[in-house]
């Protein structure tokens, strides 16, 4: 079994790491408090939101990967998206950032 913080603990460290970095965060849907599945809508200065969530890798590890990305004609099809991804993981923990730098952000997360 690999070691892993509860999904509460992980999600608290990453809002105080977004309002470290200058960034704001907040919760939009809550999952389950130990085990709930993690995924960041990222933003530039509240426009261009991607959704990044965990994907395995082939060395094992587990990284933030692009999956979903909002554009001026397909906001509410992002929208859609986000309700339906949260309908049918209700463990999903589902952050919204806004941070100045989105590619310098994921890539530095763990």
């Amino acid at each position: 079994m690999a070691d892993r913080l509860p999904a509460h603990v992980e999600v608290a460290g990453l809002i105080r790491l977004i309002e470290a970095q200058g960034g704001f965060a907040t919760v939009l849907a809550r999952g389950e408090r130990d085990g709930g599945v993690i995924a960041l809508v990222v933003t530039a200065r509240g426009e261009g939101a991607q959704l990044y969530e965990r994907m395995p890798q082939l060395d094992g590890s587990r990284r933030f990967v692009a999956t979903r990305q909002e554009g001026p004609a397909n906001r509410a099809d992002f929208a859609d998206y986000l309700a339906r991804r949260r309908r049918q993981d209700p463990d999903l923990w589902l952050i919204e950032a806004d941070v100045a730098d989105t590619e310098r952000f994921i890539a530095a997360l763990p």
